[in-house]
């Protein structure tokens, strides 16, 4: 009986405050079968624990977080070299899921990324990025990868390839040129003789095989070794078997039946040749791919001029913190997020917004780091620095998008993981075949090496990627940010959007439009309802005290102040109960006095605000929130593409009804409390997508299939949602879904070429079509269609860099 080999768990842990915690987290991992040892160290927050089979560290955390004292989780990326297919990616996963203490590991082909979630402090960047190398791959942490490594990977590709192409050119001449023009083959045996031409053809290869292309050697044949073959495997078997062949019909002719006494260094060096100005043609679209990230890193400065006691000094951004004071020259760019302390000028934030037109900016206006500053002069204070500012955040998010993989991803790798070593057994298989029923020994490897050669794993690894790269990026630039790539797939399928209304289709700064007091003056009740309203966040609140701050007047003391959510609030004021809110809050109240101007008011799109004091009715308070210049475009925009608009609001239906029916909106629903928004989204139906902006919209935003914030709403909603909205335009909610379906699209027509490609030419490659007086493929042409594959799938998510903003 084997006994299970003991080992060692560390976990970083939540919630360890006191000795307590720390013996019920030692007591609870001590209850998982298997645990030898567990001792938790209260300073770091850290659990050591000794186990075997039957524990996990799966288990263990399972058990902790019962116990309320959760392992913390962490993701890491790294950057890796060297993935030129699908097996590449599922290789790199593989070998990082085999790691103690990780949960789930991601390859990406066109970014040239991994990314890791694992247990906090099971292992650092450097130790998996170590193993990924070992298998093959150059990986290091993000953090620590060349920024020009796109670049340095395009030049050597460029330069092997001329290299491999010049070489090649004389073989590729003397050979197929004497097949095509008979006359040239005849004066190659009058001049220098066929054998001496086989002598150079097999120098010149040799030399491409050893220099150019042997990176598919130092790659493939150990791949092949491990039993992991992979696109480098499949090249490398077949140059080598050509030029193997083609040396022993040069060098040991008697080894071979006449009939089949043959070369073909030409097919070897031109599949180098081809292969090589493929990835380089691969190297420069994906650099183009990447182009919406590096546009919006190169949007930051890197200097700014500081004020200081000394004067006016230029210093690197990285160095500036928090309140610093900058001075903003006219045409500059905003270094970083920030206030306006003095000046005025009109600020150009499209390549962030989306926004064409400037907007203006005075002191107290809020600036965005990467805009571009009008023609006046502007002094700011910054506020944001580093990975917190506006352009840092994006930045991430769209990154964090682009390497995501979609659930459509799926049966793409499980078929990937097993193409190249099916392909090698079908190449086999070919060459068998040939050899039984085929004239010569030759053209059973021309057979064999096409299939190898054909084959084409790279256009399925990067039909997803490339395409979620592209459109990620583009959406960017229009606005929109898909925090989570798999909204790009969801948003798809939407069938309906929900909006909210206050700051999402209306501009969300309410003013106070009408007053009516039914006891004394209306400035004496707009004074008592303010004093209640300066504890309150709610947009309507604003608009109150906005109200009375323009009348000039002088607001007591409230106490006591007490807000229900979707209601009102209320407080005692000079010694009354004051309340102000909708006719729910103020159910024991008789508002009949009220009604009939409330309903008046509604009906013309305006919120009507009910003010009581001490339990009787004393005036009414109108409101209204002007409609955002694009909301009905929007609403337009998105029936067209086939997409149902519903408002989902907790205003008062009369004004829902009438600001709906402005907009074009049919399906209304009103007097909606934030709980509330929960069980009507989930009661659309499937495929519903919520817009909202405040913090009361978070649950909405988090039950829809897809929640969407407007980006100049509360933190909250944003966390909440998978895609924001830059600018706040609800036209960028046509845009996202635009852009959704045409990657998706895109996606769909890549994988459909992807597969079809290899089902249709891999048995031409293998000659199935030879005995009916069809083609057999040589593996030069093989190389060619195999190179164009991959090109076809990488120019054709580039289209997505064409789309533009709304439907």
């Amino acid at each position: 009986m084997t006994t299970a080999s003991p080992q060692t768990a560390r976990f970083l842990l939540e919630g360890l405050g006191d000795a307590a915690s720390a013996t019920r987290a030692e007591r609870a991992l001590r209850g998982v079968s298997g645990v030898s040892a567990a001792r938790v160290n209260l300073v770091d927050g850290s659990a050591e624990v000794g186990f075997a089979a039957p524990a996990s560290r799966e288990a263990m955390a399972q058990a902790l977080a019962q116990a309320g004292v959760p392992a913390r989780q962490q993701t890491l990326v790294l950057s890796v070299e060297g993935m030129s297919c699908g097996a590449c990616t599922g290789r790199v996963e593989r070998v990082l899921r085999a790691q103690p203490g990780i949960l789930s590991a991601s390859a990406n082909l066109a970014a040239r990324r991994a990314e890791v979630t694992l247990w906090e402090g099971a292992a650092t960047p450097a130790t998996l990025a170590a193993a990924v190398s070992r298998a093959g791959y150059a990986a290091v942490p993000l953090a620590d990868a060349n920024p020009d490594a796109r670049a340095q990977e395009y030049t050597r590709l460029r330069r092997d390839t001329i290299v491999a192409a010049v070489l090649a050119a004389p073989v590729f001449l003397a050979e197929m040129g004497g097949h095509i023009f008979p006359s040239l083959h005849h004066w190659i045996a009058g001049s220098i003789g066929m054998q001496t031409s086989w002598l150079i053809q097999f120098a010149l290869t040799t030399l491409v095989l050893a220099f150019p292309g042997r990176r598919f050697f130092l790659k493939g044949l150990p791949s092949l070794a491990r039993r992991q073959p992979d696109m480098n495997s499949l090249v490398a078997v077949g140059t080598l078997a050509a030029w193997a062949y083609s040396s022993i019909a040069t060098f040991a002719p008697g080894l071979l039946p006449a009939a089949s006494r043959a070369v073909y260094f030409e097919a070897a060096a031109m599949i180098v040749v081809l292969i090589l100005l493929g990835r380089m043609l691969e190297a420069r679209a994906r650099g183009r791919a990447g182009a919406a990230i590096a546009g919006l890193v190169q949007l930051q400065p890197m200097q700014a001029r500081l004020i200081g006691a000394e004067g006016v000094t230029e210093v690197p951004i990285a160095t500036l913190t928090p309140g610093a004071r900058l001075q903003i020259r006219p045409g500059e760019r905003i270094p970083l997020d920030g206030v306006v302390e003095e000046g005025a000028s009109a600020v150009d934030e499209s390549l962030l917004t989306g926004e064409s037109m400037p907007v203006a900016k005075a002191p107290g206006d809020a600036l965005t780091g990467g805009t571009m500053n009008g023609s006046g002069a502007l002094v700011m204070r910054v506020s944001r620095v580093g990975a917190d500012t506006v352009l840092a955040r994006i930045i991430a998010m769209v990154e964090q998008a682009q390497g995501a993989k979609l659930p459509v991803q799926a049966l793409v790798d499980r078929i990937t993981l097993w193409f190249v070593p099916v392909v090698m057994g079908l190449a086999v298989l070919t060459v068998a075949v040939w050899l039984v029923f085929g004239p010569s020994i030759g053209q059973a490897l021309v057979a064999g090496v096409s299939v190898l050669i054909i084959a084409c794993p790279c256009a399925m690894g990067l039909a997803t990627p490339v395409s979620i790269m592209v459109g990620t990026g583009r959406a960017a630039q229009l606005g929109v940010l898909f925090r989570r790539g798999e909204a790009l797939q969801t948003l798809a399928g939407v069938k309906t959007v929900a909006f909210d209304k206050t700051g999402t289709l209306t501009q969300g700064k309410p003013v106070l439009t009408d007053l009516v007091a039914l006891n004394g003056a209306g400035d004496d009740l707009l004074r008592l309802a303010a004093a209640v309203e300066t504890q309150s966040e709610h947009p309507l609140a604003q608009a109150i005290l906005a109200a009375a701050a323009g009348q000039g007047l002088a607001l007591p003391e409230a106490s006591g102040f007490a807000a229900t959510p979707g209601h009102g609030a209320e407080a005692m004021v000079e010694g009354r109960l004051v309340q102000v809110g909708a006719a729910r809050l103020l159910a024991g109240v008789d508002l009949s006095a009220l009604l009939p101007q409330a309903e008046a008011l509604a009906r013309q799109g305006r919120t009507p605000v009910y003010v009581a004091i001490d339990g009787k009715a004393a005036g009414l308070i109108a409101v209204a929130d002007a409609v955002k210049p694009s909301s009905r475009a929007a609403v337009a925009a998105l029936r067209r593409m086939g997409v149902a608009v519903a408002m989902v609001t907790g205003d008062a239906q009369a004004v829902a009804d009438a600001i709906a029916a402005d907009l074009g909106i049919a399906q209304v629903h009103a007097e909606v409390l934030p709980g509330g928004k929960v069980a009507v989204v989930q009661g659309m139906g499937p495929g519903v997508a919520f817009v909202g902006d405040g913090i009361n919209d978070a649950p909405a935003l988090a039950a829809a299939d897809v929640g969407i914030a407007v980006g100049t709403g509360t933190d909250v909603a944003i966390e909440a949602a998978e895609v924001v909205l830059i600018g706040g335009d609800p036209m960028a909610v046509a845009t996202a879904i635009r852009v959704s379906r045409a990657s998706m699209a895109n996606i769909r027509q890549n994988l459909t070429w992807a597969f079809g490609y290899n089902a249709a030419l891999i048995p031409v490659a293998a000659g199935v079509l030879v005995p009916f007086g069809g083609p057999q493929l040589s593996p030069v042409l093989a190389a060619a269609a195999m190179a164009a594959s991959s090109i076809f799938v990488l120019g054709n998510a580039l289209r997505l860099r064409r789309l533009r903003a709304g439907n």
